[in-house]
């Protein structure tokens, strides 16, 4: 692979891809919309730069990842955050060690100059400023301009790229111009309970079923609250789980116990009574009976795991 071109007379050194090993399972038809947008039917049609759309943790990465693997392309990856600059997504001027400037080419970059694949992960994370410089590469012109580096970068004839956004408040409003330069919107949803315990089961081999699917109902009845509690969410609780089930080996917690104390670790008190953490997201709040939740049903009401379990009342009692 080379590691460095010239382009104009300034010879930029480049990035590497992306070589995470990623298998997208299910949803089959958002990969098959994925790999149509980069298609191309004439000499004179470009491709498009779809949006993936969907809450966090729900494998708008992996669907990159997978659409770069049946493509047989390289993929490139980078990461959108609010001080993003320009010179950060095109070409960012480094200071050598024979005390000269040399040029390095963002992970974007290297994508257009090798005809890779490049995913602007969270792009909606990403300033206005920064967009503007992408403009006239997510039309018919399909460059660049550096101005740190004095250039113009074309890309190559096989460059694809798409955005992934996550719905969330901690985001930037991308301007029409550059909406309208991405398109279209693929959106992608959670996946069933059959998926579900597939993909848990394709990353966490080393899991037992029951606990995979203890996590894939809990879950699945949160997809259902429309709450935002994502399959990433439970890899990681199930990964914390099988860690403490190891560490306490000579004094063996049942399963049960440990993934109760997993969901509460990692993803919080709330996760334990979902049908009020719907309620409260809904702003429909009402009446003062409290029904079962999880936590009711998980804990013994003396546990201190459990959301209700009150510290000072035994302290009373023990004065």
């Amino acid at each position: 692979m080379s590691t460095s071109v010239e382009i104009d007379g300034v010879r930029l050194f480049l990035g590497h891809p992306d070589t995470s090993d990623g298998e997208w399972i299910g949803q089959r038809e958002v990969l098959k919309q994925l790999l149509a947008c980069w298609l191309v039917v004439d000499d004179r049609d470009l491709p498009l730069a779809p949006r993936l759309v969907g809450p966090p943790g729900i494998g708008k990465t992996t669907l990159a990842m997978a659409g770069a693997k049946l493509r047989k392309q390289e993929l490139y990856i980078f990461q959108c955050t609010a001080d993003t600059r320009p010179e950060d997504l095109l070409v960012t001027p480094v200071l050598a060690e024979s005390g000269k400037i040399v040029y390095h080419a963002s992970s974007m970059v290297t994508a257009m100059i090798r005809g890779g694949i490049c995913l602007l992960d969270e792009g909606n994370r990403m300033n206005e400023k920064s967009w503007a410089s992408l403009a006239p590469l997510l039309d018919h012109r399909r460059y660049v301009e550096s101005i740190v580096a004095g250039i113009t970068i074309p890309a190559h004839r096989d460059f694809r790229c798409a955005v992934t956004m996550n719905i969330d408040e901690s985001t930037f409003e991308i301007p029409d111009y550059i909406l309208s330069r991405l398109q279209p919107t693929l959106q992608l949803g959670f996946p069933s309970k059959q998926e579900e315990f597939a993909i848990l089961k394709y990353h966490l081999p080393f899991v037992e079923a029951d606990l995979i699917n203890l996590t894939v109902e809990f879950l699945q009845r949160a997809h259902g609250l429309k709450l935002d509690f994502s399959t990433r969410d439970g890899i990681n609780l199930l990964r914390y789980a099988v860690k403490r089930m190891l560490q306490d080996k000579e004094h063996p917690i049942s399963k049960d116990k440990v993934w109760q104390e997993a969901l509460f670790r990692c993803l919080g008190e709330e996760a334990l009574d979902l049908d009020h953490l719907a309620r409260r997201r809904n702003q429909s709040l009402g009446g003062s009976a409290i029904p079962m939740g999880l936590g009711d049903f998980f804990f013994d009401p003396n546990d201190p795991l459990h959301p209700d379990f009150d510290d000072d009342e035994d302290e009373d009692e023990d004065d």
